[in-house]
């Protein structure tokens, strides 16, 4: 059964809210929301800054145009908007969390690691945030603190094929091949392409 007409009365229902309330930045912000989940990008992207102008603290609003901007490889846009995000809510863990992973595709590891940082603080159930902090470690040589974060990952949902392949590297960077290789293994049973070159480095510790 397609959802279509649902999301089609429910953007209906925005509409006449904001009709006879134009000034209501959640009804723009829902508005919004919708229109972009129909791939209505353009559109979605005027509601959202509609939002703005109508409720400028809709720290959520700003992160969806970072969403919009990333998509079309305007890192530095995403970057902007995210930081706007968190300057209007501090403990904004998702524009924290997508600070941080623009920093680390900038090669910003220090800036990543400190919003990524203060994205899982903020947000102790945020996987995808402990899981770019780990690579963010691990690019920057903190092989332990890759590790610690990485199990934290896994705690959070033990079946993160993502979180298993970045321990394989670690734990192998690490001189713990036993460990390494359990969890490239986990990770292909998991559905991960583990890289052909950290396959061919554990191959000769399998027993």
């Amino acid at each position: 059964m397609s959802k279509a007409p649902n999301a089609e009365a429910f953007i209906e229902e925005q509409r006449r809210a904001i009709a006879s309330n134009p000034d209501c930045g959640t009804s723009h912000y829902n508005l919004a929301v919708a229109l972009l989940g129909q791939g209505k990008i353009e559109e979605g992207e005027k509601s959202l800054m509609t939002a703005i102008e109508c409720s400028p603290g809709l720290a959520e609003a700003y992160v969806q145009i970072g969403g919009i901007r990333l998509k079309r490889g305007d890192l530095d846009g995403c970057l902007d908007w995210n930081r706007r995000a968190v300057k209007m809510k501090p403990s904004f863990s998702e524009g924290w969390g997508n600070i941080g992973f623009v920093l680390l595709q900038q090669g910003d590891l220090e800036g990543a690691i400190k919003a990524l940082k203060k994205a899982t603080a903020f947000n102790f159930r945020f996987i995808q945030a402990f899981a770019t902090l780990a690579n963010a470690y691990l690019m920057n040589g903190q092989i332990k603190e890759s590790i610690e974060t990485n199990l934290k990952a896994i705690d959070l949902s033990p079946e993160f094929a993502v979180a298993h392949n970045n321990l394989a590297i670690a734990y192998l960077e690490d001189g713990q091949t036993a460990l390494a290789v359990e969890h490239a293994d986990k990770a292909m049973e998991l559905g991960y392409q583990v890289a052909p070159e950290i396959l061919k480095e554990l191959e000769p510790h399998r027993s």
